[in-house]
């Protein structure tokens, strides 16, 4: 089960690809109900240029050239490939070990 904060920077990433969607949209694709995704999107709207538009054919947008910079994969992903990465050839393992430098969240040294 997801966190709010996990949910919140699923819908950030989604609205980068998307550009465009609608309340009923993220309510179905986030599996929440309409106050959870209204909560959400106030609380985006305070580090994230989003706009929301009212009436008919309305919903969450983001600003025009606005993406998200950088996505890393979750710990679960990290370690799904990992496993996977045993199994593979030479060559196959040397292009899994860039994916997950490419895609890794970032090592913290002490």
């Amino acid at each position: 089960m997801q966190t709010a904060n996990e949910r919140r920077e699923a819908i950030r990433n989604y609205l980068s690809d998307v550009r465009f969607t609608t309340l009923q949209n993220l309510m179905n694709e986030f599996g929440v109900s309409k106050s959870t995704v209204r909560r959400d999107i106030d609380i985006l709207t305070e580090t994230t240029p989003l706009e929301t538009i009212q009436g008919n054919g309305g919903g969450i947008r983001v600003a025009d050239g606005w993406c998200v910079s950088r996505r890393y994969l979750t710990d679960k992903q990290e370690a799904l490939l990992k496993r996977i990465s045993a199994g593979l050839q030479t060559e196959d393992i040397k292009v899994m070990e860039s994916i997950l430098v490419a895609f890794g969240k970032p090592k913290i040294q002490a």
